[in-house]
C-alpha cells in the first residue's frame, strides 16, 4: 500500500450531490463521508441550489468533478472558466479537482460528450502542456480520470494506461481511477483490465469511481443506472491492495433511487477493502466479449447517443 504523492487525505466512502437527493441531505444530515460536486452545476449558479451546496459544504468534505475541462481538445486552455473553478474550488476548501482525459468539444463549442483521444507522442505532448497550465492557475492537484470508450484511433502508438502513465510522470497530475470504466473499455476492446491497474504507479492514484452498467452482448454501455456489479467490486478490490486508502465514490446518475440505497450501495466498498484477495483468484481479469455481430441501425443510434456522458 502507498500514500498518495501530494498526501490528499482518505475522506472514506462518498456519494455524488444530486438535486433528487437535496431535501433528504438538508433534512437528514446522513452519515456520509464525503460529497462529490458536478462542478458546471454549480459555477455560476445562485438561489437554492448555492444555497444547498454552502450548507453540504460547511458539514462534509467536498471534491469538485469536472466535464467541461477538455484537456483533450485542440482549443488552448479557457482561462475564464479556470476563474470560475478557482473560486468555486475555493468557496468549498477542496483540496484538489477533478476531471476527465478525454475531449469536450472544439472551437470552444461544447458537445457535452466525454470523447476519446488518440494515444500518441503528439497527443501526450499536447495534454501534458494543457495538464501543467492548469495546475499552475488552480494552485490544486488536478486528477484526471480513464473514460469508457466505444471505439478507438488507428493511430494510437501506445496502450490507454501507458498513455495514464506517461501523462502523470510527465505532468505530475493524479488519477481518478475509474473501476468500472476500465471493466467496460476491457470488455468492448478486449484487453486484460488488471494489467491497466498494474501499469499506473499506485502513488499517483488519488481517488476511485464505482458504478454501475449496462451489458448489451456486443459491447457494455457506461450507464451509471444500476448496482455495481461483483466483477467490478473484484476489480477494486485488487486496485485497493495495490494503493490503500483512497476516496471512494459511487456513481448513480440515471434511475436514481432513493439515498439510503445510493449509500449503501457505496458503503459496500468497505468489505473489499477490508479482505484480501483469494489467492485461488485468476490472475487476469479480461472479460468475455460476445461474438460480434451487426448492428442494426436502433444499436447504432443506441451506443453513439451513450457517448454522451451519463454525470
Amino acid at each position: 500500500m502507498t500514500q498518495n504523492k501530494w498526501n490528499i487525505p482518505d475522506f472514506g466512502f462518498g456519494v455524488g450531490l444530486r438535486s433528487v437527493h437535496y431535501n433528504h441531505i438538508l433534512e437528514h444530515h446522513p452519515n456520509v463521508d464525503w460529497f462529490e460536486v458536478i462542478s458546471e452545476t454549480y459555477l455560476e449558479s445562485g438561489g437554492r441550489v448555492r444555497y444547498v451546496l454552502d450548507q453540504v459544504a460547511e458539514r462534509y468534505p467536498i471534491v469538485l468533478h469536472g466535464v467541461s475541462l477538455s484537456v483533450g481538445s485542440s482549443d488552448p486552455v479557457n482561462f475564464e472558466y479556470l476563474k470560475l473553478l478557482k473560486a468555486l474550488a475555493d468557496r468549498v476548501k477542496t483540496p484538489y479537482i477533478s476531471d476527465h482525459l478525454c475531449w469536450t468539444g472544439v472551437n470552444a463549442h461544447n458537445v457535452h460528450d466525454l470523447l476519446p483521444i488518440p494515444y500518441t507522442e503528439e497527443s501526450l505532448k499536447h495534454i501534458v502542456g494543457k495538464v501543467k497550465q492548469v495546475m499552475e492557475f488552480m494552485e490544486r492537484p488536478l486528477v484526471l480520470e480513464n473514460v469508457s470508450t466505444y471505439a478507438q484511433f488507428s493511430t494510437s502508438t501506445m496502450t490507454e494506461w501507458d498513455f495514464h502513465a506517461r501523462l502523470m510522470e510527465e505532468s505530475q497530475c493524479g488519477m481518478l481511477m475509474d473501476v468500472n470504466n476500465i471493466y467496460v473499455s476491457a470488455y468492448n476492446h478486449g484487453f486484460d483490465a488488471k494489467e491497466f491497474i498494474d501499469r499506473i504507479d499506485p502513488s499517483l492514484v488519488c481517488q476511485y469511481h464505482l458504478a454501475g452498467h449496462t451489458n448489451k452482448g456486443t459491447h457494455i454501455l457506461d450507464t451509471h443506472n444500476d448496482y455495481v456489479i461483483d466483477a467490478v467490486w473484484e476489480l477494486y478490490r485488487y486496485a485497493y491492495q495495490r494503493t490503500g486508502g483512497r476516496n471512494t465514490l459511487l456513481e448513480w446518475d440515471e434511475d436514481i433511487p432513493e439515498f439510503d440505497i445510493v449509500h449503501e450501495e457505496a458503503l459496500k466498498a468497505k468489505k473489499y477493502r477490508n479482505e484480501t484477495i483469494n489467492p485461488q483468484a485468476p490472475r487476469s481479469i479480461r472479460p468475455t466479449v460476445a461474438p460480434k455481430m451487426r448492428l442494426t441501425p436502433i444499436e447504432k443510434n443506441e451506443l453513439v447517443n451513450s457517448m454522451s456522458h451519463k454525470l
